[in-house]
């Protein structure tokens, strides 16, 4: 079994004391791949030199909305050189955050606009956080369009979830479906086809059921297949045959 995390932050200080550790304990998990989104313009440098130190590690680079504080209009001019680095997958982690109080929509969008546009014109998939956004999401990505990517660790509806997969985006299902009360995100993971999901930890954030209080990493991915078969009614075997095809599909990148 191969699997690919799809959005892990093994470039933070949570993971600077025992980074290939953590890495040799994803690897031996069936953990292939590990895609690593960027959250700032400070964070860049830093997670490149990963990538050339850990080639399992792929980058993207981008601009969350959660640290926008920090923005400056010349780290969106900076960033079409970094998505032209070879070893770059994706353009994100950028979006919108609608759930934090004091977070100014108006910029959030202009900055998500500004990803949408450069992923378009570079032809990169988009690593998108959509938090209590999810439908101003997909009214920009219509706009400003047509684009592919993936929507991190789903919340959406399933009828938002079945427009994003028409648009030919794919849903990222994290550590949350492994949690008893999650209904609702095990009946959409149910009613979508398994060719539009991606599989993910969100290390060191959304520790899976068992694992509150703890750091999360992508050892316990398969925990998130698992509990991705266990709604589909797959042997968890086909569920990362195709997960893993997924993300390598979107990503462009194969497996040594």
């Amino acid at each position: 079994m191969r699997l690919i995390d799809s959005h892990c932050h093994l470039d933070v200080a949570e993971f600077s004391a025992d980074l290939p550790e953590v890495l040799a304990r994803g690897l031996k998990n069936g953990v292939a791949a590990f895609v690593v989104p960027a959250v700032d313009y400070a964070s860049w440098q830093g997670l490149h030199a990963l990538t050339l130190s850990h080639p399992a590690i792929k980058p993207a680079f981008g601009l969350h909305p959660l640290f926008l504080a920090d923005y400056r209009p010349t780290h969106l001019d900076a960033l079409p050189d970094w998505l032209q680095k070879p070893e770059c997958v994706a353009v994100g982690e950028c979006g919108l955050d609608f759930f934090v109080p004091g977070l100014d929509a108006a910029v959030q969008e202009a900055v998500f606009i500004e990803h949408i546009t450069l992923a378009v014109r570079i032809d990169k998939p988009l690593i998108i956080h959509a938090r209590k956004a999810t439908e101003r999401v997909i009214q920009l990505l219509k706009t400003h369009g047509p684009a592919k990517g993936v929507i991190h660790s789903y919340s959406g509806s399933l009828e938002q979830a079945r427009q994003l997969v028409a648009m030919g985006f794919y849903l990222g299902i994290a550590g949350p479906i492994t949690y008893p009360r999650s209904q609702r995100i095990r009946a959409i993971v149910h009613a979508l086809p398994l060719e539009c999901l991606l599989l993910e930890t969100d290390s060191p954030d959304q520790p899976l059921f068992g694992e509150q209080g703890r750091r999360n990493e992508p050892s316990l991915l398969p925990r998130v297949a698992q509990a991705v078969a266990d709604a589909k009614g797959l042997p968890i075997a086909e569920v990362a045959r195709q997960t893993t095809a997924n993300a390598q599909r979107l990503f462009g990148f194969g497996l040594q």
